[in-house]
């Protein structure tokens, strides 16, 4: 049987989310021994870039890690559909790209959700007015739905790195952090990394890093969070650092004592790297994000006291940040913290990956028709 190939459709809605999921996925693909070529449409190139170095903005097409990259534009570049034909998130494939469909699997691959539904809804088809059938894969925690992204032997990655504490130090210098600032890191200063959403509650985080009696650099990618840089003093230095690409952002989440991560791609990373973090959710209209925080919660199994603060958190409620995280960094509390964090991750890990599932899923829709 010939090898399928894979069409994966993204629009970048805001800024790193969408292509972070995208990017991974076709990576993955690109390494699996039973995928053929990958293709990557992307409207955004210049956001790509930010995250990926190998990436060219300027280029229309392109290849970076064994992906060829299409910059797709309007009107779109015309090109023979591979077997296997990926929309992220409802994104809409051209017209002319649809009119050429025959035979091929159409997948729309949904944004990510704890909610119960989801595994209802996962895998079913739904047809097109072509007539070919369009199916629902829903990345998700349980072995119902597609699952989530993770890398082969995506672990003892991590715990290579960690083993060597030089590659730490050598990635914050070529990231550009101050000799002074590592210094401090280097002396037992915690290390925290922020990427959140612009509305998080900057003043109270900055008073529970102060208050907790351990001193913080807090690495703040720029542009997010620029709040947080006006409440440095003496116990909290925050540096403010270059955008990385994914295999480094994933090494300062595994480098950082907490981590502050924000929308789907980056909670995911930050459940991988088994360190106490805090998810910013993505905000959406008549707060309808907050019963997918509740869903997700509930999913997680952590105790009553991070749940609150994670909703805290969620909610901008400042004194609950405040009270909430200032407990949680306490060394009994913080090692409950932890502990919730690698059992989460250790039930996570222990299911197939969304890569798997999806070869799985188009493995057997391709022969059954």
């Amino acid at each position: 049987m010939t090898k399928p190939g894979f069409d994966i459709f993204c629009r970048v809605v805001d800024n790193y989310g969408d292509i972070g999921v995208c990017w991974r996925l076709a990576r993955q693909l690109a390494r699996h021994p039973a995928a053929g070529p990958v293709r990557l449409w992307v409207d955004d190139l210049a956001s790509f870039a930010r995250i990926e170095r190998g990436v060219d903005a300027c280029a229309p097409r392109q290849q970076v890690a064994g992906v060829e990259l299409l910059h797709w534009t309007a009107p779109a570049p015309v090109v023979q559909p591979h077997t296997i034909v990926i929309e992220a998130f409802a994104c809409s494939p051209p017209a002319g790209f649809l009119a050429c469909m025959r035979d091929n699997l159409w997948i729309n691959l949904e944004y990510l959700s704890a909610e119960d539904w989801i595994e209802e809804c996962h895998a079913l088809p739904s047809l097109q007015a072509s007539g070919l059938k369009k199916y629902f894969f829903f990345p998700g925690f349980t072995e119902a739905t597609g699952g989530l992204l993770r890398e082969p032997a995506l672990a003892a990655m991590r715990s290579d790195w960690l083993a060597e504490p030089g590659r730490r130090w050598r990635l914050l210098r070529r990231i550009g952090m101050p000799s002074a600032l590592m210094d401090k890191l280097q002396a037992g200063w915690r290390q925290a990394f922020v990427f959140c959403y612009g509305d998080a509650p900057a003043g109270a985080l900055a008073g529970a890093l102060v208050r907790s009696g351990r001193p913080t650099v807090a690495i703040v990618p720029q542009g997010v969070l620029p709040g947080l840089a006006a409440l440095q003093d003496d116990t909290l230095q925050v540096f403010e650092s270059p955008f990385v690409d994914q295999d480094d952002f994933d090494r300062l989440l595994w480098s950082s004592d907490l981590n502050i991560v924000r929308g789907e791609d980056s909670l995911v990373r930050a459940i991988w790297a088994q360190q106490p973090f805090l998810w910013h959710i993505y905000r959406q209209e008549e707060d309808a994000h907050l019963a997918k925080l509740d869903a997700w919660l509930q999913r997680a199994q952590f105790s009553l006291s991070t749940a609150s603060l994670m909703r805290a958190w969620n909610t901008g409620d400042e004194a609950g940040v405040s009270q909430g995280l200032e407990q949680a960094l306490k060394n009994d509390s913080w090692q409950q913290w932890r502990h919730e964090t690698q059992l989460l991750h250790d039930r996570l890990a222990s299911q197939t990956s969304l890569a798997e599932r999806l070869m799985a899923f188009c493995t057997e829709k391709l022969r059954s028709g």
